[in-house]
Parts: structure tokens; sequence; C-alpha cells
């Protein structure tokens, strides 16, 4: 056994380290973690930590050699059919990434209920003697679309520090209820958590409540039907848990089919009931050097409805990347 060097995640930006080992080394102990701790074996970018401090996505944590009882077992061969699955939502790969085009309805990572997820079906991407693929960020379970995944723990850092940056533009499509006023514009709402575990929901707040986070996204709507429907261009200016979500349901047009938030005006007769948003564009510094782009085509559901309504989507490009 040596020592590793394992990165924070953008997906477990604000995460505990004792929350962190019990992720990743689920039978070591609170006590033993401690010690570890105690004794700076376990450190953070090099430095001392206690077992309630917070992470950052970028960091690197210190993992001393640890009891063979501490360590998971491992993953047994992965199941050629899930293999086939996670293959088949690949859009673009290289040495250093991997995109995705994750369907909804299937979970990023795992939870209470969860019995496949994408996180569990990267051990199907791993290469012979080499590390697990990593995901940089995450997408809610009902949203489809792209999935950004680091091949090793060095390219998941620079992609992480690309979010942290804002230095990845990210643009989503969604079809609403309504049409927005105005047509375009910046959405600066604040919001809260209310509620926990899977009850848990973002809420609009205000800026002097106790518990409100920044929350940022621009929007252009490209098309309407009969002012009753809208698509629209969306981007998070800021990385909140549903943000968009909930700033479309703030505008008064919430997204069509959506589970949790917009009530019944989100469900209208005549269209598909699922979420009707989607991940299209990734446009990103390439971790070895100049900038990529990758689009997502629409899942079936919503190309339907876009048919329903009239819009035209037009030819989903190519990955591009550009020196």
């Amino acid at each position: 056994m040596s020592v590793e060097h394992r990165v924070v995640t953008e997906d477990e930006a604000d995460l505990r380290i004792d929350r962190w080992f019990r992720r990743h080394y689920p039978n070591l102990t609170q006590g033993a973690l401690q010690k570890l701790c105690r004794t700076g074996q376990v450190r953070v970018d090099g430095g001392r930590v206690q077992t309630n401090d917070r992470l950052i996505p970028g960091q690197s944590i210190r993992v001393p050699p640890l009891p063979d009882q501490s360590r998971p077992a491992p993953p047994p061969p992965p199941d050629p059919l899930m293999v086939k699955k996670i293959q088949s939502m690949i859009l673009y790969q290289d040495d250093d990434l991997i995109v995705l085009n994750k369907p909804s309805g299937l979970a990023t990572q795992g939870g209470p209920g969860i019995t496949e997820h994408v996180d569990m079906m990267l051990e199907g991407l791993r290469p012979p003697g080499g590390d697990k693929p990593r995901l940089v960020h995450r997408l809610d379970r009902d949203t489809s679309g792209l999935l950004l995944v680091a091949r090793t723990p060095g390219v998941a850092a620079k992609l992480a520090a690309g979010f942290r940056g804002r230095d990845i533009g990210k643009t989503y499509w969604a079809i609403v209820v309504g049409r927005p006023q105005p047509a375009e514009g910046i959405i600066d709402q604040p919001l809260a958590k209310v509620g926990a575990g899977g009850a848990s929901m973002m809420v609009a707040a205000q800026r002097n409540d106790e518990d409100a986070v920044s929350a940022k996204s621009s929007y252009e709507t490209v098309d309407s039907a009969a002012r009753k429907f809208s698509w629209l261009s969306l981007s998070p200016l800021t990385g909140r848990t549903h943000q968009l979500r909930v700033h479309c349901e703030s505008l008064g047009t919430p997204i069509l089919g959506d589970p949790r938030y917009g009530g019944k005006a989100a469900h209208p007769d005549g269209f598909t009931d699922r979420l009707h948003l989607h991940a299209r564009e990734l446009d990103l510094p390439h971790p070895s050097g100049g900038r990529l782009k990758v689009t997502a085509p629409l899942p079936a559901h919503m190309q339907e409805t876009f048919r329903q309504l009239g819009f035209v989507p037009g030819p989903t490009p190519e990955p591009v990347r550009t020196p």
C-alpha cells in the first residue's frame, strides 16, 4: 500500500472531510480518521486538517496507507450490458476526457432507492490497470444532456477549476409554459433550501434571508408558440441545485413537465409529462490546450414537443476542438 493523492471534484464542493472519506472509504471508522488527521497523515493541499473542514473542488487530498478493512472491496467486473449502455452515451472522447449525453431519468450518482447511475456505470470505462473516470459535475436525474467526465485525477482538477472560474460555458435548452417578460435578460434571484433529504427543495429567497445563496442565470427566448409556450436558451452563471428550474418558475414560466417545481401549470394536457430541460452545449478550455465545444442532440420527448409546437432546432453540430 502507498500514499494516494485524490482530487476533489466539482460535485464534492463543500463536503466535510469525514463525509468525503465515508463516501470513498466507508469502512474507515470516525475514530481512525480523527487520528489520521490529528497526526497529519491526512492532508489537504499539503496542510493539516480537521475532520469537519470543508472541501473545495480542485484540492488534493493526501490519503495515507489504510488498513485493508478500511478500503471498499474491489468492484466486480462490469456488467457487459452496463458497459454497452455507457458507451452508447459517449459523444466525444480523447486521452483526457469523455463527454456523455445522459438520458432523462438516469441519476448521475447513487442515493436512496437508486439502483443504476452514471457514476456506477463509469466503471465500465476504466482502462486496464488505470483510473476509473471521474464525474466533474452533475445533472439532475430528470435533466438530459451533457456530462463531463475526466479520465485522470489531474484532468479532474483542471476541469473543476474551469467550473469554479466560470471558464466553462454551459447552455441549456428548455420549453417553458408561457412567455417570459422581458424576452431575455439576467435572473438574479437568491435561493434557499427547505426540507431535508429527498423531500428538500430550493425556493426563491430574500437577499437578507439567513440561508439565502446568490444565484444568477441568463436566458433568451429563441421562439414561442401563441404565447402559451416558449423555447428558452439558458446559461447558469452560478451553480446552485435546481437553479434553472426555480429561476424559470420565478419568471412565471415553469419548465414543461417539471415534477418538482411549477405545480399544475407545468403539466398541461397533450404533452409528454417529462422534464423538458436539456444540457445542450459545453464550451470549455481543453486540459491539453485549445477549446472544445460539444453539442448534445435533443432527447426523443423534447423532439416530439418541438414538432408539436413548430419549433425547429436545426442540425446538431459535431464536436469541435480548436487550437
